[in-house]
């Protein structure tokens, strides 16, 4: 082994094995399969071995890959951590971050912040994506999820940002031609519009009220896995939604929306989530700090 082993190629042959190819590493790591090709090959030419068994469909680990992973992991884990103990020491934390959050909520309410977060901290280097599933943030390399829901891994840690609700609402137009629903179980006779969420199951709405959590089983003539076009087509007249408070307080407050069932609601607080192995991270903890001080200012 004539090259001492680059870092940044670990890192490559880590997201590759993590994401079980070199196409999706590539676009994790917003480099180009063939660049990711060359950085593996480099470190198997330095190594001495082969770290993949290429086929034209896939690319499977080898033995001697097997045991460069355990110790690659170590080496990146070790290195962000001195990283993040530098940058403690220096107020001024640096180094690549991965956050994550669902579809609508991280379009309005966490991209600005990660915005403000890249100009407070330029040695930060932010990847953010969002989703319309829960995600497995060890499994799949991220730092921070930026959640809505109680349901937290125990594996996780958990910090809550914010207080929120889901509640059910419609527009006055549709309420005037459907009627008002009295009860949690007439909302099955109601063209209400299913949001597929991160978690919980589609068609399906668990809500709290004086009697304790009660379930019912909705359907409609329109369905979406996007929260902004459910509540657009509620405030259009086309049925009942449920959404979170966040999302809809503005149209509640010029009449767009009118709530449905108000003794109704479902806990759906924003946390931000992130592995224990992050619990002393630098980068982590300016993230979550910025957000909540975000969310606070947005509540006044």
């Amino acid at each position: 082994m004539n090259n001492p082993v680059e870092n940044e190629d670990l890192r490559v042959f880590v997201t590759v094995v993590r994401k079980a190819g070199f196409a999706a590493a590539a676009l994790e790591l917003g480099m180009s399969p063939a660049y990711v090709s060359k950085r593996i090959g480099i470190l198997e030419a330095t190594l001495g071995i082969k770290l993949f068994q290429r086929t034209t469909r896939r690319s499977v680990i080898t033995e001697d890959g097997e045991r460069v992973l355990a110790h690659a992991q170590t080496i990146l884990e070790h290195l962000d951590s001195l990283v993040d103990a530098v940058s403690e020491q220096r107020r001024a934390p640096r180094g690549r971050v991965r956050i994550c959050s669902s579809f609508g909520f991280g379009r309005n309410v966490v991209a600005p912040v990660i915005a403000r977060l890249a100009a407070d901290y330029p040695g930060l280097q932010i990847r953010f994506e969002v989703f319309d599933r829960l995600v497995d943030i060890v499994e799949e390399g991220f730092d921070l999820d930026v959640r809505i829901g109680d349901a937290i891994p125990p594996n996780l840690i958990a910090r809550r940002l914010k207080e929120n609700r889901r509640i059910l609402c419609a527009s006055p137009a549709y309420l005037a031609r459907r009627g008002m629903p009295k009860t949690l179980a007439e909302l099955a006779a109601h063209n209400c519009l299913p949001i597929k969420e991160r978690d919980h199951p589609f068609g399906t709405w668990r809500l709290r009220g004086k009697q304790g959590e009660e379930t019912v089983k909705v359907a409609g003539s329109l369905s979406t896995n996007h929260g902004e076009i459910a509540l657009r087509w509620a405030r259009e007249g086309a049925g009942i939604v449920l959404r979170s408070l966040w999302d809809v307080q503005p149209w509640l407050d010029d009449g767009s929306l009118v709530r449905v069932l108000p003794e109704y609601a479902q806990e759906a607080n924003v946390w931000a989530v992130y592995p224990q192995r992050l619990a002393g991270s630098a980068k982590v903890r300016v993230c979550v700090e910025m957000l909540e001080r975000y969310l606070a200012e947005a509540q006044r």
